[in-house]
């Protein structure tokens, strides 16, 4: 069953920390050339602490599909496939699951094709990735997850779960992308020469001298807010402990760019003729989605539930792209995917 709700804008793509671009307008040479020799601080150890109690140990698994980078959290317990969204990588795939962690769950955070470790000939299209992660559950003796997908990582977590049914025990979209979007385009060869040289800089160098600035400005871009609902969101995330470290774990999974810019492009170029087979999901479904989600609108949720057969649509109301994790409301979104996912496993 699905619930109804008045349609969002058209589907925006437009990432958190592009708004940091702006700020190098006016800024002297001199400075761009120090931030050009700089080497930005970026931590790529592949085991690392990510957040206070949330660390990471990559691995790659030599598929008969190609080579998939990936973590994998817990010892035993059912699994959870966390399916990152664009700018990310298994890191990031990690600390969108992080609130499951102490639910008994294993957590299996891959890197999609084109992002950090796993390259994009390892999955060019929604099926070849949607195969790709078969076998890596066939190479880590893995039958069946529940999948957790975020955002661009939707498409091909709908796709994995329409081409390998018997795979999947429950299927949990947030924010994800479901409609195509013929007017995406990838960045241009300058403007990701800049980003890969100065712009990701200068963010990092902007959220250490005013964390807030990077918060109000991601909300720019991941809300449709009034003003005085991104003042008091700025707040909430600022003075809130975990939910500011988590934003700044969030923020920082999204560098180096040159290791996620290639999946976040291809991304954008497929969804200019995406088509998802939604009619061949079977797996038990939850859209979660926030109305106010001003990178990917609230149709995209709709769209989504209403195609796949018996899915739930849980609505975030006046929620933004993140408000998942960063909202004063967020655990009350989680408990109902918690009650899901629970279910799925005991009917199983």
């Amino acid at each position: 069953m699905s619930e109804q709700g008045p349609p969002r804008r058209r589907h925006r793509v437009r990432k958190i920390v592009v708004i940091t671009v702006v700020a190098v307008i006016g800024v002297p040479a001199l400075f761009v050339g120090g931030l050009a020799l700089w080497d930005g601080g970026v931590d790529l150890d592949p085991q690392r602490e990510l957040m206070p109690g949330v660390a990471i140990d990559l691995r790659t698994a030599e598929t008969d599909r190609g080579p998939i980078e990936y973590d994998l959290y817990g010892d035993e317990g059912p699994v959870v496939l966390s399916m990152h969204a664009g700018l990310g990588g298994a890191d990031q795939g990690r600390l969108f699951a992080r609130w499951l962690q102490d639910d008994g769950y294993r957590i299996l955070s891959p890197s999609r094709p084109g992002y950090l470790g796993t390259p994009l000939s390892s999955g060019r299209t929604l099926e070849a990735e949607a195969d790709l992660l078969a076998a890596l559950l066939d190479e880590l003796d893995i039958d069946r997850v529940g999948v957790f997908a975020v955002s661009a990582g939707a498409p091909a977590a709908y796709t994995f779960a329409a081409r390998h049914p018997g795979r999947v025990w429950g299927l949990v979209s947030v924010g994800g992308v479901s409609l195509p979007d013929i007017d995406a385009s990838p960045s241009s060869p300058l403007q990701t020469a800049f980003m890969n040289a100065i712009g990701q800089k200068l963010a990092t160098l902007t959220a250490s001298i005013s964390l807030r600035t990077i918060v109000s400005g991601t909300l720019d871009e991941t809300s449709t807010f009034t003003d005085e609902q991104k003042a008091e969101r700025v707040d909430f995330i600022m003075h809130t402990e975990d939910a500011r470290r988590f934003f700044t774990a969030i923020f920082d999974a999204t560098f180096p760019y040159q290791k996620r810019m290639p999946g976040t492009d291809h991304d954008l170029l497929r969804t200019r003729d995406m088509s998802i087979a939604f009619d061949r999901i079977s797996a038990p479904t939850l859209i979660v989605h926030g109305t106010h989600d001003g990178d990917v609108p609230f149709e995209h949720a709709e769209h989504a539930a209403a195609q796949i057969a018996g899915a739930w649509l849980h609505r975030m109301s006046d929620e933004e792209h993140l408000g998942f994790w960063l909202s004063p409301r967020s655990e009350d979104a989680q408990r109902t995917v918690r009650a899901f996912l629970r279910e799925q496993q005991s009917s199983r």
